[in-house]
């Protein structure tokens, strides 16, 4: 009987042993990139970081497939703003790119220091050049754009444009001395005018 109380014992032992060891082991609840180390080896950890000298976390990740887009739209017109609407995504690190997207969710709660609230936007296709804590700027389309108005177009400032008609022209700079370009212009677009034949 001891001998066998003795091998009870030794079990549980190794059995505890074993739930320390699986204490070691971190694991993600997804797939995901390490972002951020945050602990060394000989570190503590402990939950919220309780101890003065103890971190709350090891890595920081992320679902780099679930990436979102958070901005802020004040009060007056988030009443325009439709979950599922089409946007247009602009990111300052990628200027000559425009990404289709669509609004995933609007928070339910507003800031009231900046009388806005935030709405998080989805990329329809992610590109692997989106990054977390990117800069990026959204518009909110009332219809998704066709093929052809997603074309880039070359455009000059519609200050820039003289003259009427089939007369107008810009002035370009060759060789330290301005130059009268014939062009032919379309349709305006913001504060620019879209060249439809004239300087590259």
């Amino acid at each position: 009987r001891a001998a066998r109380d003795g091998l009870a014992a030794a079990a549980a032992a190794r059995r505890e042993t074993e739930t320390q060891l699986e204490y070691t082991f971190i694991r993600a609840p997804f797939d995901a990139v390490v972002l951020t180390k945050n602990a060394d080896v000989g570190d503590i950890i402990t939950p919220l970081g309780a101890a003065a000298n103890a971190k709350a976390s090891v890595v920081t990740i992320a679902d780099m497939g679930s990436l979102l887009v958070e901005t802020d739209v004040s009060e007056s017109s988030v009443g325009r703003v439709k979950p599922g609407a089409p946007c247009e995504i602009a990111l300052d690190a990628l200027p000559d790119e425009r990404f289709v997207g669509r609004v995933h969710i609007i928070v339910p709660t507003a800031d009231r220091s900046k009388a806005s609230v935030m709405v998080k936007v989805a990329f329809d296709v992610l590109d692997t050049r989106v990054l977390p804590e990117m800069s990026a700027r959204v518009a909110f389309l009332e219809r998704a754009p066709s093929a052809d108005e997603r074309r880039p177009r070359p455009t000059v400032p519609a200050t820039a444009v003289r003259g009427e008609g089939d007369a107008r022209s810009v002035f370009v700079v060759r060789d330290g001395r301005a130059l009268r370009t014939p062009v032919r212009t379309g349709m305006p677009l913001g504060d620019a005018v879209e060249l439809l034949s004239g300087p590259a």
